[in-house]
């Protein structure tokens, strides 16, 4: 009898241990089920990040299936796994986030000559209803695509992710006749939206510089052809929250980067390039913008390294290599008799090389509104022309007519702008309104000495008023104390 009860005790432990390892089976089965549902097959050669199912819209990607006719079947699930056409698959009040939808699994080819535009699309699409989701388009591939619009609104926390390369059209003759020629990629609509990797954004922009539209400065100082109706490479546009960080972005056609009345900003670690002579081609372009910040990027260009146009404020630029390029600029403001207000602007930390401007204010005649609040500091210049300039004649023709009007410049701060300058131009120069006075600019610690040749004794001011904290070099005796008689008619064009 008691070897009876033996033996049914250890039966008993038994099948105590047999359930257990079922049920932990059962359990393992269903994770291995549902990480296949969350992650495609890697492709022969090349690992490709996981992507999740795609949107309801749009069919599962080939690679969902797996490529290997030989491959064992998975287990079978003792639950089901979420339906594939549901984009959240989990609890509609907490779905599913942190996926990432590579444009491989949606088409995309990538070698440069296909048109992926499609595969981007769709990848795009399905990354939009997901929190915290990464459009990816890998490297190690070339991807072309037209002329797009990314618009939101989104779930929050959305990543466009290259790491390969992405390029337009190679020029005019192959652009879309259907799409815009104002405009390549555009961001719409988006909150909290990232742009990053280490990819190559390529502009293919060689065969736009060249187009009969618009006069350029030639190699040997001529005028030569450029472009008229060319597109922007990448343009943001009513998006708040937004950054900008890692690329690399080359030959835009026109401008490299353009904010439209966005919020929130950061630019961080870019770098952006094109020939010194490509026309238009400015680095960072930002207007009716605010809260901006651009740091730690490299900027060589034919135009304005970063141009801040009306409506902006609260920006902070540092840690930024310009050059060759022309130079830092606010403006241009006013044309057409507009009213453009800007302010609180810091630059800070710069250096600013080969370039025909350094910082520079320029505004049209007949304009309204003001440039307030501008601090440039810690700035080092190198071979540039025009080192410091406030231009309120500013006109790209010579029917400009001077206006009783001006857009009204005021608390401008210059501090510690060392370096040397191109003897072609006056390094500093200080073109005012001769209605609307330019007052109270401060200057601190200002060392300005010729790259080569003799030093220039005669900065030119006319109508601006300030403080020399210290001595400058070259000498700015042209500057007027205190204030002018008709500052009250300058506030009157100032920005409530």
């Amino acid at each position: 009898m008691e070897v009876i009860n033996r033996i049914r005790g250890v039966l008993v432990i038994y099948l105590t241990i047999m359930t257990t390892l079922v049920i932990v089976q059962e359990s393992s089965n269903v994770n291995v089920v549902e990480a296949r549902y969350h992650y495609h097959k890697k492709q022969k050669n090349k690992a490709s990040p996981s992507a999740p199912s795609p949107s309801p819209d749009y069919p599962p990607p080939p690679s969902v299936v797996p490529s290997d006719p030989a491959s064992p079947s998975p287990p079978t699930p003792t639950t089901s796994p979420p339906v594939l056409s549901d984009p959240y698959p989990n609890d509609p009040s907490n779905p599913s986030s942190g996926c990432t939808f590579d444009v491989m699994s949606f088409g995309a080819v990538g070698d440069g000559s296909t048109d992926d535009t499609a595969a981007f699309r769709e990848a795009w699409k399905a990354a939009c209803a997901v929190e915290s989701a990464v459009v990816l388009a890998p490297a190690d591939y070339c991807f072309k695509i037209t002329s797009t619009i990314f618009s939101g609104p989104c779930r929050p926390g959305l990543i466009f992710q290259v790491d390969g390369v992405l390029m337009t059209p190679d020029g005019p003759e192959e652009w879309p006749k259907t799409d815009s020629r104002k405009q390549w990629l555009v961001f719409y609509r988006l909150d909290n939206m990232s742009f990053t990797g280490v990819g190559t954004i390529e502009g293919n922009g060689d065969k736009w510089w060249d187009l009969p539209c618009k006069p350029h400065r030639g190699p040997d100082g001529s005028t030569v052809s450029g472009p008229c109706d060319s597109p922007a490479l990448i343009r943001f546009f009513m998006s708040s929250n937004l950054v900008v960080s890692g690329l690399t972005i080359k030959n835009s056609p026109q401008f490299h980067m353009k904010f439209d009345g966005c919020e929130g900003v950061l630019i961080d670690k870019v770098s952006i390039s094109s020939p010194k002579l490509s026309p238009n081609t400015d680095g960072i372009h930002i207007e009716a913008t605010k809260t901006v910040g651009i740091y730690n990027s490299l900027i060589a260009n034919g135009d304005d390294c970063i141009s801040i146009g009306p409506g902006c404020s609260d920006v902070d630029i540092e840690g930024v290599t310009c050059g060759p390029s022309h130079g830092i600029s606010i403006g241009s403001l006013g044309v057409h008799n507009s009213q453009a207000c800007v302010s609180n602007i810091t630059v800070r930390n710069v250096i600013i090389k080969e370039s025909d401007n350094g910082l520079r204010i320029k505004t049209w005649q007949g304009g309204t509104g003001s440039v307030t609040g501008i601090l440039f500091e810690n700035i080092q210049m190198e071979n540039v022309r025009n080192c410091i300039i406030v231009d309120q004649y500013y006109c790209l023709s010579k029917g400009c007519l001077n206006q009783t009007s001006a857009v009204y410049v005021n608390d401008v701060e210059y501090r510690t702008i060392k370096g040397t300058y191109d003897v072609r131009n006056t390094p500093i120069h200080f073109a005012c309104s001769d209605t609307v006075a330019c007052t109270n600019i401060i200057m601190s610690d200002v060392e300005l000495l010729p790259y080569e040749g003799e030093l220039v004794e005669d900065p030119f001011c006319w109508n601006a008023y300030g403080t020399q904290e210290t001595l400058i070099i070259p000498p700015i005796n042209c500057l007027q104390e205190g204030e002018p008689q008709t500052v009250m008619e300058s506030n009157k064009f100032a920005c409530s």
